[in-house]
């Protein structure tokens, strides 16, 4: 199997690597509070767990998108979908900890940073749905040219 090193190629695999790591790195900021919490014997909070569990499903998402060679509408609107579930991870904790003051607390610092990883896991979904989205297009259009031209 021969590798494509187109540069539409690479951008996409480069995309989905920091989608990866991106995604790891939310569910340490996040998964901390969670081992908190479970160490306390106290629940966890949901807002928590539904970062954690956005990231997980981004991590996933990204390996598996990463790694298959062909186009389809599914793809792009995966993608969609999870620049969606960023934006309320985004909002929610942007709420919160945004305006927050730190005084000198690591884990409100921490948190402050996590709400700026959030922003950019956001766009990059965004941008990888359109980027997505485009390229089916494109490739549909490309299709339906081929097509009307043998019919003649």
């Amino acid at each position: 199997m021969a590798i494509n090193f187109s540069p539409g190629n690479i951008l996409r695999l480069t995309a989905r690597l920091l989608q990866f790591v991106l995604a790891l790195t939310v569910c340490g900021l996040y998964g901390t509070d969670l081992d908190a919490a479970h160490k306390a014997h106290v629940y966890a909070d949901s807002k928590w767990v539904y970062a954690v569990t956005v990231a997980g499903l981004s991590a996933i998402s990204s390996i598996v998108l990463a790694l298959s060679s062909f186009k389809t509408w599914f793809f792009s609107w995966w993608d969609g979908v999870l620049f969606i579930l960023w934006v309320a991870v985004f909002g929610t904790f942007g709420k919160i900890y945004l305006k927050a003051d730190t005084q000198g607390s690591k884990g409100v610092t921490r948190m402050k940073h996590a709400v700026w990883v959030d922003m950019v896991n956001m766009v990059l979904w965004f941008l990888t749905a359109c980027y997505g989205a485009w390229a089916f297009w494109k490739a549909g259009r490309k299709s339906k040219a081929w097509k009307s031209e043998a019919e003649v």
